[in-house]
């Protein structure tokens, strides 16, 4: 079963339908049909003739080529990805998250250009601007995740790329998109933003003006914490550019993780929703306590940023920070470390809650003198549990580090 692109159908029904094209799932030689498309593992491919090799071979990008650039298991689910965007061309897969991001930005970028950089950035993202692209003559500026509108006093003549990511994955705070992104196309400049919190589930990027929207999959739509894998989505205007620069990086994913991560889309919708649910009892809970100072939680209203999620989301994960408010950090290890239903680990987005214990890093202006940091930063992602034994496992750590 396959979807119509004439005829739109709900999120949740083409996460169920999309990438699943009848050519990639039946043979009539074997006399049907099965519901997920085969695990394609291949690197030769094999032509009948010289004729075949030199006509076919060259410039496809949807038939067998060379293993690097895909199979029907990788095929699918970037197909799947694309149909999830309104407006896109296509999707490429990468590695993880991270190569994701640096792909999209070298694809973009050239030596003596200008990148703006939201600063609640994701750190690898950070280490990416003030690395590899610092050295090849890139420069980075870093601005106020609030700055909407005002991000127009900070383009040069040089700035190519604004980078947003909204929600920050620390610190939480809502970017006005849509803003950014139509002074960005008035004046040629390209956007990027990471949604990984949100996935286009909650948030589609393309059709408020963004040009590549990015996903690290090894979080919500990997969804069980076992496979790595990121993704850029984009539309016809930068399709080609972005397709050959990561062929020519010589990215590539293998057929076993597409699998895992074709699995995790089709349950996205349902386990968002629980995310989203168990992450609200939670931060509401947190928001009543004494110990616990601010909850960055865009859904909730004090939360810098909340009228724009209001505006903008279709819902909320299970993602977010808080302080302790007026505690030390030797407290707060002592928090974390009590806890026995959150692991402590990087990463987020399984069905497993995950703590760790955070200390944002910041250009535009340093995290410490936020009004926002009234005590150290504790960021949860919150599973599928009973959210009533995750505010349990809370209460009793809190009590252990003297918090109550």
């Amino acid at each position: 079963m396959s979807t119509d692109p004439d005829k739109p159908a709900k999120p949740a029904t083409l996460l169920v339908n999309a990438g699943r094209r009848a050519e990639w799932t039946s043979d009539p030689r074997l006399g049907g049909g099965i519901v997920n498309p085969p695990i394609w593992r291949a690197s030769t491919i094999l032509y009948d003739s010289v004729a075949d090799l030199e006509t076919r071979g060259r410039n496809t990008h949807d038939k067998l080529f060379y293993g690097r650039r895909g199979t029907p298991t990788v095929w699918a689910l970037a197909d799947a990805l694309t149909l999830m965007e309104p407006g896109a061309a296509g999707t490429m897969l990468y590695p993880s998250g991270v190569a994701a991001i640096a792909a999209g930005m070298l694809a973009l970028l050239s030596p003596g250009d200008h990148v703006l950089m939201v600063d609640s950035v994701y750190d690898p993202t950070r280490s990416l601007c003030d690395g590899l692209l610092k050295r090849m003559g890139i420069a980075t500026t870093y601005y106020p995740p609030s700055v909407g509108a005002g991000i127009e006093t900070m383009i040069r003549p040089e700035t190519r790329l604004i980078f947003l990511e909204s929600p920050g994955s620390l610190t939480f705070e809502v970017q006005d998109v849509p803003a950014i992104a139509a002074i960005a196309r008035a004046r040629g400049i390209w956007t990027m933003l990471d949604n990984t919190w949100a996935t286009p589930l909650l948030f589609t990027a393309l059709d408020k003006q963004v040009d590549v929207t990015m996903m690290s999959l090894t979080k919500y739509v990997g969804g069980h914490s076992d496979a790595m894998m990121g993704s850029l989505t984009t539309g016809p205007g930068l399709w080609d550019r972005l397709r050959g620069a990561s062929y020519q990086l010589g990215l590539s994913v293998g057929p076993d993780e597409c699998a895992l991560m074709l699995r995790g889309l089709r349950t996205l919708d349902v386990r968002m929703r629980r995310h989203g649910e168990n992450g609200l009892t939670v931060a509401r809970w947190l928001a009543e306590q004494p110990a616990v100072g601010r909850v960055l939680h865009p859904a909730l209203p004090s939360c810098p940023g909340h009228a724009l999620w209001q505006r903008d989301f279709n819902g909320t994960s299970g993602l977010f920070s808080f302080t302790l408010k007026g505690a030390s950090k030797a407290q707060r290890t002592t928090f974390v470390d009590a806890l026995t239903l959150f692991g402590l680990g990087y990463s987020w987005g399984g069905y497993e809650s995950l703590v760790v214990p955070s200390d944002p890093p910041r250009s535009a202006e340093p995290w410490s003198k936020s009004v926002l940091a009234d005590g150290p930063l504790v960021r949860l992602s919150i599973g599928l549990e009973d959210p009533a034994d995750l505010i349990a496992d809370l209460a009793a750590a809190m009590a252990t580090a003297g918090l109550v």
